[in-house]
């Protein structure tokens, strides 16, 4: 039986996890897709990256599947996706779903808080 830490160690072992200063590098390009995977709650208390969607984690395999009703058309599968959680396990989570269902350049970012506190923009 699997334990919630298999999980996580199965997703940081293919989700590739950058820093916040390489991170907000990528995001001054204007390049990729960011995705803030918590629950809206939790993006109205702490705001988030400048620009990136919202599609929480419970709801991240409907918004990519393009054969659900509920797809997101800013997910595509040849997309550089980079997503950002609360602490980083969310975003690997979503990140290994992504990548099961053959998503190709997904990284995980980490955290808001890491991100905030390295100077990255920050939107409501």
């Amino acid at each position: 039986m699997k334990s919630a830490k298999d999980y996580l160690a199965d997703a940081n072992a293919v989700v590739t996890r950058i820093s916040s200063a390489d991170a907000i590098a990528k995001h001054a390009t204007g390049a990729g897709v960011w995705i803030d995977v918590r629950d809206s709650n939790d993006i109205v208390a702490s705001g988030t990256i400048k620009g990136a969607q919202r599609v929480p984690r419970g709801f991240i395999e409907f918004a990519a599947d393009a054969d659900m009703p509920f797809h997101k058309d800013f997910m595509q599968k040849d997309a550089d996706i980079y997503l950002v959680c609360g602490a980083g396990g969310q975003a690997a989570l979503a990140g290994k779903t992504l990548q099961d269902m053959g998503y190709t350049s997904v990284t995980n970012v980490g955290g808001i808080g890491d991100w905030k506190d390295a100077g990255g923009p920050t939107e409501a």
